[in-house]
């Protein structure tokens, strides 16, 4: 079995993507690959990290892509605009790309994992926000931010109608919205002998976001990083070293 351990932080030089019957395109774009290494960015999901000792986190249903739906209630308009993102920072960019300033209010929620947030923009507390937060729970789609931008008609709505308008159209949003089941992937490392580097990319285990760092392990090692399942961790640390008649340790 596979030694695994936790991973220092790493530098790494980006290859292009792997397919995972292309085994001698991803030995080309290797040797092929910049000198000059640029940092690999550091996970930020909000949902638990792996380590040896945890257990995978369990898949979850997201929006297959944006959505959107408008619905005017007492003159007054709602736009309600949805879009998977994976992380608070993503969530935040969605917002400024969609709010519109010349709007009475752009109210949102968003839900990653056991993290979340909501804002009223301005409505009565708990009116918006929390509504539209309700409505991403009952949905039961995660990794998700939710904006509604309201146009005042002139007529109020009051707490209530506030909280049904607000609700009722986040609902109606991701009611019947394309969504697909995503399964986490763990980032692993393993420190491979340069003699070994073919050998290695030989084994067929779909793995996603390749890539090398010389400056990392030992001298005539490359630090080979990439994504691939949690079920598939194991069985790729064995057959690697079956293969390479020898132990290569596994980085998580």
């Amino acid at each position: 079995m596979a030694a695994v351990r936790a991973s220092p932080r790493l530098r790494s030089l980006p290859l292009l993507f792997s397919q995972p019957d292309a085994a001698a395109t991803v030995r080309r774009c290797f040797f092929c690959a910049s000198a000059s290494a640029s940092p690999s960015p550091a996970p930020s999901r909000a949902m638990a990290s792996p380590s040896s000792s945890s257990a995978a986190p369990s898949p979850y249903t997201t929006l297959a892509g944006r959505v959107s739906c408008e619905r005017e209630i007492k003159r007054s308009k709602f736009i309600a605009i949805a879009a998977p993102v994976p992380n608070e920072r993503a969530a935040m960019a969605f917002l400024d790309e969609v709010k519109d300033p010349k709007a009475t209010h752009n109210c949102w929620a968003y839900k990653l994992g056991e993290q979340f947030r909501y804002n009223d923009d301005g409505e009565p507390s708990s009116t918006a926000g929390k509504p539209i937060y309700s409505a991403i729970i009952s949905s039961g789609i995660d990794m998700v931010m939710v904006v509604v931008i309201r146009y005042f008609g002139g007529i109020k709505l009051g707490t209530g109608g506030l909280v049904r308008a607000y609700g009722g159209v986040a609902s109606e949003c991701l009611k019947d919205a394309p969504t697909c089941l995503v399964k986490p992937k763990a980032r692993v490392g393993m420190e491979v002998p340069f003699d070994l580097l073919g050998t290695v990319y030989h084994q067929h285990y779909q793995a996603e976001d390749i890539k090398q760092d010389y400056d990392t392990g030992k001298d005539g090692t490359v630090m080979v990083m990439f994504k691939v399942g949690y079920e598939k961790v194991e069985d790729l640390g064995n057959a690697v070293n079956s293969a390479c008649s020898r132990k290569i340790e596994l980085f998580l």
